[in-house]
């Protein structure tokens, strides 16, 4: 019998598009019919709203990991040591011999076409700092700092490392290294030493870019010497780029001469102009790499040409971007969400964005109302995380005193949303009157993969809904079979698609093997997600396979379980793990925030959450059980005051599996606080475990 996971939760809350809004739209039901008829020819008409130096000749080639076997094999070929046959490793191309320069795609094409006077970027710093740069001050910015890179000695080809906030040098920085053809790859400024160094050393990189310091929660934090201590062996970094931003508020910069330089002392001299060369369509972009919480981090590589159209479309399509938009999305500009729905889809239509560097409450829980309003933000999209802890934060409603009628678009990304805060968003944020673009995609997929049209589809809470046009996903049984409605299985995606990965740096076989390898029969990407179609053929993503929890052979979704603990009007926020069982193999256990304020003398007392849990534990228990059922009802119910949770907003279940069965915690590198795990622990210490 296939093993499926077990579809519990429904949800039976619909909300169509609103008539203005899908008279207006960009897109309308016609394309999905019009991308299915040939979906190459459709992805060639979206690349056709880039500028090519040169057009392509062949739109795509696909060479799919196939058995190795007879002379393909080599001599002495063995199978794998899963005994499964050798597979050739897959390659994809797209828009073959086509020619572009992705930045002059982002800031130069839109300032030859008349609109430099528009803005493209409004700065808030978290100190209350604030700047507003034009397309053609971008132009001039990305210029001098290609010019800077280039008397550094970066060439095509070079790799780059940023190690900076969200600033707008960042910005500048990233578009300058695309336009002389260099390979970025942008690190999350929180990061500690050693994962920086990592990726220095993984890349190769020639050259460090850093800064003095940064603004984190109300302090100035200094980050250069962290910057040191990651280069201080390596092999390859020539120079070290310092973007100057505390300046005196984190004195004693360590420094070290002929290798450090300031950045604004590279720029003084340069020219404010920079003649762009164009590259091949499958030059590389970038390498992200994944979060690293299992395992060593992968750097997933990106090309030009494939990747800026699909980017470019779908923020065109998805977001349904105007000129007159005011666009937020609130990534931190080291993640994927950032490269694609900052940086690389935004600009290249040309649109005026907000970026904010600091934490969303600094100094206040209303700091991101408070921007919206400042600025008449039309269209925001952020992380189901915050959305929850603007839950907590705002458990009556936000107060009046701030003005979100220039919200017509709000977006999702991290995780999947669970439907009571999908409606507590729409309703308090969006007004009851915007769309919400709830988005399903990773770093490996580029781009926007699953996601509502918001002119055409009618949203459901919860669910992503369908595959964006010109990409087919299936959820699929262990063998590679669709499920039907109302089951649950594995993602994929069938066949390729542009903005798609092109490999892991350096480990193509680790690119096979993650992504190709468990259906390479079909053809399939192995996405590692859990997901669900319900009665109507809707998508509801249910977590990473490995959150899956197998309690007495029933093979149920974290998510869900933690969708109807948010449904209880004294839950917040939720993470739920597998736990070892010694009767089921597997228990439940959950971890939740509670909606009501605690008082401060209280929240750094481990006695005070365990006493919450004699109190919530019964309550809460009976309530998984009328949702979904017994079988789902927690063994272990923990009230915590925070979950540990990645910068880009995902909770990391696998620690709180790690603190309840004992276990030595792995990497924590990317937490936006280091210090919950160790408050948590405290708090299973003082309930016994």
């Amino acid at each position: 019998m296939p093993l499926t996971i077990e579809n519990l939760l429904s949800e039976n809350r619909v909300y169509p598009p609103p008539a203005g809004f899908a008279e207006a739209a960009n897109v309308d039901a016609g394309e999905y019919d019009r991308a299915a008829a040939d979906p190459v020819a459709f992805w060639e008409r979206q690349a056709g709203r880039l500028d090519w130096a040169e057009r392509w000749h062949t739109a795509h080639t696909w060479e799919p990991a196939l058995p190795l076997d007879g002379p393909l094999a080599g001599p002495g070929a063995e199978p794998g040591a899963d005994g499964q046959p050798l597979l050739s490793i897959p390659a994809a191309e797209w828009f073959v011999g086509g020619r572009l320069n992705v930045a002059v795609n982002c800031v130069d094409r839109h300032v030859d076409a008349g609109q430099g006077d528009t803005v493209a970027i409004h700065f808030e710093g978290e100190p209350g700092d604030r700047e507003t740069i034009t397309y053609a001050d971008l132009q001039r910015r990305v210029a001098r700092a290609a010019n800077a890179l280039e008397a550094l000695g970066i060439v095509a080809g070079d790799r780059v490392v940023v190690y900076l906030p969200v600033i707008p040098e960042t910005i500048v920085i990233t578009l300058a290294i695309a336009h002389i053809g260099a390979i970025h790859s942008l690190v999350f400024g929180g990061f500690s030493a050693e994962a920086l160094k990592f990726r220095v050393e993984d890349t190769g990189a020639k050259l460090l870019v850093t800064s003095d310091g940064q603004f984190r929660r109300g302090a100035a934090v200094a980050v250069k010497a962290n910057a040191d201590e990651a280069v201080s062996a390596s092999a390859t970094i020539e120079h070290v780029l310092v973007v100057r931003r505390t300046g005196d508020l984190t004195p004693d910069i360590p420094w070290q001469q002929g290798r450090d330089v300031w950045f604004h002392d590279a720029i003084a001299a340069a020219p404010d102009t920079h003649a762009a060369q164009n590259f091949d369509s499958e030059h590389p972009l970038f390498i992200i790499y994944t979060s690293g919480t299992t395992g060593r981090p992968k750097g997933v590589v990106h090309t030009s040409a494939g990747y800026l159209t699909q980017a470019s479309w779908s923020h065109w399509a998805a977001f349904d971007a105007k000129p007159t938009d005011v666009y937020w999305c609130t990534a931190d500009l080291a993640w994927v969400t950032a490269h694609t729905y900052v940086l690389y889809g935004p600009f290249s239509n040309g649109a005026t964005s907000v970026i904010y560097e600091g934490t969303p409450n600094t100094p206040h829980t209303g700091r991101h109302f408070e921007i919206i309003e400042r600025y008449g933000v039309t269209t925001y999209y952020t992380a189901p995380t915050l959305i929850r802890t603007f839950m907590t934060w705002f458990p009556d409603g936000l107060p009046p005193r701030f003005d979100l009628s220039t919200l017509r678009l709000l977006g999702t990304v991290g995780e999947a949303i669970n439907p009571e805060a999908w409606v507590w968003f729409h309703q308090n944020v969006g007004g009851g009157r915007a769309p919400i673009v709830d988005t399903w995609w990773q770093s490996e997929t580029g781009a926007a993969v699953i996601a509502p049209l918001p002119g055409v589809t009618v949203l459901k809470p919860g669910s992503a809904t369908f595959a964006l046009p010109g990409i087919t996903v299936r959820i699929v049984d262990e063998q590679g079979v669709q499920v039907p409605n109302g089951s649950g299985g594995y993602l994929v995606i069938d066949g390729t698609w542009p903005a798609m990965a092109r490999g892991v740096w350096g480990d193509p076989q680790r690119f096979r093997d993650s992504y190709w390898k468990k259906y390479a029969a079909q053809g399939y990407f192995f996405a590692g997600d859990g997901a669900k179609y319900d009665a109507d053929g809707y998508i509801w993503l249910l977590g990473r396979v490995d959150d899956v929890i197998n309690v007495s052979g029933h093979r149920l979704s974290t998510i869900e379980i933690e969708s109807a603990l948010v449904s209880h009007p004294s839950v917040g926020e939720a993470g739920v793990v597998g736990v070892t069982d010694p009767v089921t193999g597997e228990a439940i256990a959950a971890f939740v925030i509670p909606s009501r304020d605690v008082a401060v003398q209280d929240a750094g007392d481990p006695a005070f959450w365990a006493s919450l849990e004699s109190e919530l534990s019964a309550l809460l228990r009976a309530h998984v059980s009328r949702e979904i059922g017994p079988i789902a009802k927690p063994r272990d119910l923990i009230v915590v005051p925070d979950l540990p949770k990645t910068r880009s907003g995902k909770i990391m279940r696998r620690l709180l599996g790690d603190l309840v069965d004992g276990r030595t915690l792995g990497d924590t590198t990317s937490l936006q606080d280091e210090s919950v795990p160790s408050r948590i622990a405290a708090i299973l210490g003082a309930r016994g475990r």
